[in-house]
């Protein structure tokens, strides 16, 4: 895999972390951090829980179809990263109307209380 492609599956994966973490097997969401949060090889992470790196790769790839199932059935990333860019085109259009304050302040409000709802 190039580098570019495993930094943006190493971001995606952290992304789906985050948001279905808590779906996750103990052993599923420990592997994970080593491996995507901490960079722990799979020699590395093997030699700390006393594994072989097999078994270490194959619940890393088990966890990480789980959260790619996940995200197939309950889209919340997809929902999120919607969300972010329609925030991102409403305070680029309150940008725009220099002059009509009142315009600005209103968008800006709808703006800053959808990225309170979205914990952002």
């Amino acid at each position: 895999m190039q580098e570019p492609d495993a930094l943006a599956k190493t971001n995606r994966i952290n992304l789906l972390f985050d948001f279905y973490e808590p779906l996750l097997t103990e052993k599923q969401r420990t592997f994970l951090k080593y491996y995507f949060h901490d960079d722990y090889t799979l020699g590395e992470i093997a030699a700390e829980f006393e594994v072989s790196r097999q078994a270490v790769y194959e619940h890393i790839k088990r966890a990480e179809s789980v959260l790619e199932s996940y995200e197939h059935k309950l889209r919340l990333l997809a929902r999120h990263e919607a969300a972010a860019d329609l925030l991102s085109r409403l305070d680029a259009v309150a940008e725009s109307l220099a002059g009509q304050d009142d315009v600005v302040c209103e968008l800006r409000t709808i703006s800053r209380r959808l990225k309170e709802i979205d914990g952002a």
